[in-house]
């Protein structure tokens, strides 16, 4: 069996990042987490926690990290359905989820706000590009994933999501300056472009799908998306951005579509790990729902990108 408050000390720690952050949550002494996680670690003859800053897990680390925030999950709904079970509420579970980027920005934290006003649970997100949050899902780490994959992971569901389109977007003074001859192939290869970082791959794509050939423009990182779409507005660049991002800069006329008629558009999935836990299924239903109401609805067929951020 395995030995609880060990592993809520090791949760604590790759969740805070340190020792001495997990001691506070927990209420005890930096030199009292080690010893837990050190003890848990001498058990399974394996390190758990790379001694970092922050601090990260393991490969079995993240695995049982996942199971303690689990076990925590399905001992919140033991408590809430059998009060005898506990004089005390306990603490509040923590969720971790994987989601790019771009679905935090435009819907998905808006769906977890919803969430978090009829449960008393805690969210932890985990950003970034979509293979890395198929193999976080993979590795148990995650209780889920919003994903470009539709092929579930072992173990788990895929339920489609909608439909997130990326504009070619940039400032008015911009396109004039660069593209007012036509938005052609030199032109293409000499404005600068955004990206968000080495994962995006959205503005070669647009460009192969534009020109049919290889462009690679001048180009500036941003990895944030409203400093993305900011920096699209000052007219350092254009980019691929979200289109509920930028809907009203488009109807100002503070942005303006690269190629009018071109886009790109992203398939979503939500995939969830087969947890028998009411809340999941409810967390479940309550992002399908907000998806609905914020993606385009994915019709067969529909092209599929690299989620970018």
């Amino acid at each position: 069996m395995l030995d609880y408050p060990l592993l809520e000390a090791l949760a604590a720690v790759v969740r805070e990042g340190s020792f001495e952050r997990a001691a506070r949550v927990l209420h005890v002494t930096p030199s009292a987490v080690s010893q837990r996680v050190k003890l848990l670690e001498e058990r399974l003859g394996q390190v758990l926690v790379v001694r970092a800053q922050p601090c990260r897990p393991t490969a079995t680390g993240a695995v049982l990290c996942g199971h303690a925030e689990q076990v925590a999950l399905l001992e919140h709904e033991l408590r809430s359905r059998l009060p005898e079970v506990g004089t005390s509420p306990g603490p509040r579970p923590t969720l971790r989820l994987a989601a790019n980027a771009d679905s935090v920005a435009t819907w998905l934290v808006r769906a977890l706000a919803d969430f978090t006003s009829r449960h008393a649970v805690l969210f932890d997100l985990a950003v970034d590009d979509e293979s890395h949050t198929a193999e976080l899902l993979r590795s148990g780490s995650v209780l889920g994933a919003v994903t470009s994959q539709a092929e579930p992971v072992q173990g788990c569901r895929s339920t489609c999501l909608g439909t997130l389109r990326y504009l070619a977007t940039c400032s008015p003074g911009f396109h004039r300056r660069h593209f007012g001859s036509g938005v052609t192939g030199a032109a293409l290869a000499s404005a600068p472009c955004l990206r968000f970082d080495t994962k995006d791959a959205l503005q070669r794509t647009f460009l192969r799908r534009l020109t049919r050939a290889h462009v690679e423009p001048p180009t500036h990182w941003v990895p944030s998306p409203h400093g993305f779409v900011d920096a699209c507005r000052e007219g350092m660049g254009w980019g691929m951005n979200p289109e509920p991002l930028i809907r009203e800069e488009l109807r100002a006329g503070r942005l303006v579509e690269l190629a009018a008629g071109r886009h790109l558009d992203v398939v979503l999935y939500w995939q969830q790990g087969r947890l028998a836990s009411p809340l999941a299924e409810e967390l479940s239903r309550t992002l399908q729902a907000a998806a609905r109401a914020s993606l385009r609805q994915a019709t067969p067929g529909s092209r599929k990108a690299r989620v970018p951020r």
